[in-house]
């Protein structure tokens, strides 16, 4: 059959001549297609499909998308007012942000690219009739009026009219939500977004590019996207949150600064460059408050976050179609898998022949039709061969054996929802229905047929049922009678590295679970020889309930199905997600669309249909599901730290807001100007997190990011900003206005304090993070110690006593801080245990109401 295959995308169609209800069934009829020339002038005239490979951002919006943000326009604002008082030390955290601008914008860039590049491997190249070849094309290269030609597992890329169908039946579900396979004919119109299920066929092309029906939801459903995700939307809120405290906090430092006696007479060293005043002193107090309180780096670090996944993955191989699908895999909590391709081997071989005496007799009494005959003839009708049909194909090839030249009558294509196919073919014996499938759909379960089918696929083997059927194939009440005559046996191979595989999800927690349309028997050989826990009592999906709930917990408690229909996919997915699972679907075939669709998360191989891969979230290119453990780990990855930086941004935000409330109140100066919370933010949280946003994490992520940021962050943002005000107020000694010495007592307590969050929020220690914490400890140093540093940002720590003041302070703060952080951590694994040995009980009392087997 490869040969063929090569034939027909190279060479001339293949021609049809058997007339009446045969016609076209043994290929299609011969076309000539577009001619070059009317290839262009359709190019010229505009008339192609000119929707882009991936509605990815362009390069103008993703500039646009990092430099007009929410976070920028209040920086703007801030420095603006900088920019007429100054001085321009004061203006440095404005650096601060162009910084990290550019920085987000070449990472996204670069993710960009990568995606592009990702997605070019990955687009379909459909088939199409040109100058009487059929030859494949690029899916924007196709023009009005062309023959396209299709089959099963292909995606319809474009609007148009069948020419030609061979037992053609599609899928227009995700158009329509009509969820039964539509047979075509010459004449029916086929709609872009639907898929071949079974058979083939041709169209004509009559609508293109924008277009075409789908066109305008599939650019908007694949476009680049951050949004509608926890992460994403807990982060929106909290900026909301911090931004409706912005006016308040900063009229109240103004009217404190001017009105209330807070307000310090700046000398000219430190105004140097700036101007000095009553007013401008508030403003330039007003924004070192504000400064602090917005989480300038959270933003940037969560899109880098995610850029740098996608381009992690993109080296694996791995194509990330929608960007929340990184945050997604880092909650998976349920992997539902394919066997066929998936766990085992692509290919198949032909094993055996196993006669069953049930061939027809010739007028004479004797031996009519053999099994060999008979595939050889089925094999040589159907137009578009699945993975079993072609491993018949090669072994009958190694064999020798070819095509009787029965003519083909009728034709029924394979489909996964009736789990067979079938001829109905001239014979020297006159008219005869064949029939080739699952053993246990053919016949009855009890039939011996049936039995040694299932016997041999509790070995491993994929067995089909060749029986006579008692009616046309295409008619409704087929396959009516069958007699079973030979099952054909297949041998698959499981893929070397599945089990490895199976190992890493059971020790992350995941469960995984084989959903299947071959024998539960098969299904559940597959499962024990990987070792998958619950394989040896595989269930036949067709057992299964209808109702949701009841299905749901059948689903939960099994590992192992088979004989699942696509529909049944779907809900049992569904029902998983009903009770709080995160689905992860892996699968390569159209029988794998609906559920792919249903998952939280769709899994698609990229050697399997265009329509699976279109559907799906994340696409391995290589076709390796061993390449899923690193996929979910680079979600646990981006979550897991994108948490822990927002504790720390969050941090620093309650503390400058109970700095700068309680200071307001107490009509003091305000402790800083610009440049120190510049310094402040810099060494304690903008250049550490930076390096933990990209740091390896295997931590499992839990919903709830929002109230367990906000756990640790309000706490020790409360302890530290209280710190600050005691040493300030010490320092100050009934003072109203501080000096130098005042403002660098107060530095050091925050810095201590805060660095030592940073050591709790980057657990575990690794080399590299005592480092960069010793790092920026000497940074910090070198700032107060050197002239230059002191100068730049206003600094002295010639007054022992105001040096020591602030660490004992921050000394204090950290055992605070410690003590919170321990009782909030047994609090948590508490309510953990808690909610586990709950869940534990109900599943025992589930059990004792579900009956075994």
């Amino acid at each position: 059959m490869p040969e063929e295959a090569d034939r027909i995308d190279q060479g001339p169609a293949s021609t049809a001549t058997d007339p009446g209800p045969s016609s076209g069934l043994h290929g299609p009829p011969r076309e000539s297609g577009l001619s070059r020339e009317e290839v262009a002038e359709r190019v010229a005239t505009g008339r192609t499909n000119d929707v882009p490979v991936r509605a990815g951002r362009s390069v103008g919006q993703i500039i646009r998308g990092n430099v007009f943000t929410r976070i920028n326009a209040m920086i703007a604002v801030l420095f603006s007012i900088i920019a007429v008082i100054g001085p321009v030390q004061d203006g440095l955290f404005a650096l601060v942000i162009v910084i990290n601008t550019l920085i987000g914008i070449v990472q996204e860039l670069r993710a960009k690219r990568t995606l592009d590049k990702l997605a070019i491997v990955n687009a379909a190249r459909p088939r199409v009739v040109r100058d009487g070849a059929t030859v494949r094309v690029a899916t924007q290269e196709i023009v009005l009026d062309e023959v396209l030609e299709i089959g099963s597992g292909d995606q319809i890329v474009v609007d148009g009219v069948v020419t030609w169908a061979g037992g053609l039946e599609v899928d227009e579900s995700l158009l329509t939500g009509e969820a039964d396979p539509v047979v075509k004919q010459p004449g029916d119109t086929v709609m872009s977004g639907s898929f071949v299920v079974a058979g083939a066929g041709r169209f004509r092309a009559t609508k293109v590019g924008r277009h075409a029906y789908a066109a305008r939801l599939a650019e908007e459903a694949s476009r680049f996207s951050l949004v509608r995700s926890e992460l994403r939307s807990g982060i929106d809120r909290i900026l909301r949150w911090i931004t409706f405290a912005l006016f308040p906090i900063g009229a109240l430092l103004i009217y404190s600064q001017l009105f209330m006696g807070g307000h310090v007479t700046l000398d000219a060293e430190t105004t140097s460059g700036g101007i000095s005043g009553p007013l401008a002193d508030a403003l330039r107090s007003m924004v070192a408050a504000l400064v602090s309180m917005i989480p300038e780096g959270l933003i940037l670090l969560t899109s880098i976050a995610f850029a740098v996944g996608v381009i992690r993955l993109g080296r694996h191989q791995c194509l990330v179609q929608e960007l929340p699908a990184i945050e997604g895999l880092a909650r998976v909590d349920v992997v539902c898998t394919d066997k066929t391709g998936t766990l085992t081997e692509v290919g198949m071989k032909l094993a055996e022949i196993r006669d069953l005496g049930g061939a027809p007799q010739d007028t004479n009494g004797s031996s009519g039709s053999t099994p060999t005959q008979v595939l050889a003839a089925l094999v040589a009708s159907d137009p578009d061969p699945n993975p079993s049909m072609s491993a018949i194909a090669e072994g009958l090839a190694a064999q020798g054996r070819g095509a009787p030249g029965w003519r083909v009558r009728a034709l029924a294509p394979f489909s996964s929802a009736r789990k067979w196919s079938g001829a109905s073919l001239t014979t020297p014996n006159g008219e005869e229905h064949w029939v080739l499938g699952a053993a246990d759909v053919l016949s009855p379960a009890d039939s011996p047929a049936a039995s040694e089918a299932a016997r041999l696929g509790a070995q491993g083997l994929r067995v089909l049922l060749l029986a006579r059927a008692s009616v046309r194939v295409d008619d409704d009440r087929a396959p009516g009678t069958v007699r079973p005559v030979a099952l054909v046996v297949l041998d698959q191979r499981v893929r070397e590295d599945a089990k490895p595989t199976l190992d890493y999800f059971a020790d992350q927690g995941v469960d995984v679970k084989i959903v299947s349309g071959d024998h539960a028997a098969s299904v559940g050989a597959v499962g024990r020889e990987l070792a998958l826990p619950g394989a040896e009592r595989p269930v036949d999906a067709r057992g299964l309930p209808d109702e949701p709930e009841a299905l749901s917990q059948e689903v939960a408690d099994g590992s192992a199905f088979g004989r699942v229909t696509p529909e049944r996919k779907r809900d049992m997915v569904r029902g998983l997600r009903d009770r709080g699972h995160t689905v992860a679907m892996t699968g390569d075939g159209v029988n794998d669309v609906l559920a792919l669709k249903e998952a939280d998360i769709g899994v698609a191989m990229g050697a399997g249909s265009p329509a699976s891969r279109s559907v799906a979230q994340l696409v391995l290119l290589d076709d390796r599901f061993a390449a899923l453990p690193r996929v979910v780990a680079e979600g646990r990855r981006v979550i897991g730290n994108i948490e822990r930086v927002a504790s720390l941004f969050l941090t620093k935000t309650v503390y400058t807001m109970t700095l700068a409330i309680v200071v307001g109140l107490l009509a003091v100066a305000y402790p800083f100007f610009p440049r120190h919370a510049t310094l402040i933010n810099a060494v304690t949280f903008g250049i550490p997190s930076f390096f933990l946003a990209l740091a390896p994490n295997t931590d499992i992520a839990r919903p709830g990011f929002v109230l367990r940021t906000l756990r640790l962050a309000i706490p020790s943002g409360l302890v530290a900003g209280f710190a600050a005000v005691t040493t300030y107020l010490l320092v100050l000694g009934g003072r109203t206005v501080p000096d130098p010495s005042d403002r660098t007592a107060v530095v050091i307590t925050l810095c201590a304090t805060t660095l030592w969050v940073l050591l709790l929020v980057a657990k575990p220690y690794v080399w590299w993070k005592v480092v960069l914490v010793g790092s920026m400890v000497g940074l910090l140093t070198l700032a107060m110690v050197t002239p230059l540093g002191r100068w730049f940002f206003d600094l002295d720590v010639s007054d022992p006593t105001k040096v020591l003041t602030g660490l004992a302070v921050a000394g204090v703060a950290i055992v605070a801080i410690t003590v919170i952080r321990v009782v909030d951590d047994r609090m948590a694994a508490g309510s953990r245990a808690e909610a586990d040995a709950r869940a534990d009980a109900e599943a025992v009392s589930d059990g004792e109401r579900t009956p075994a087997g």
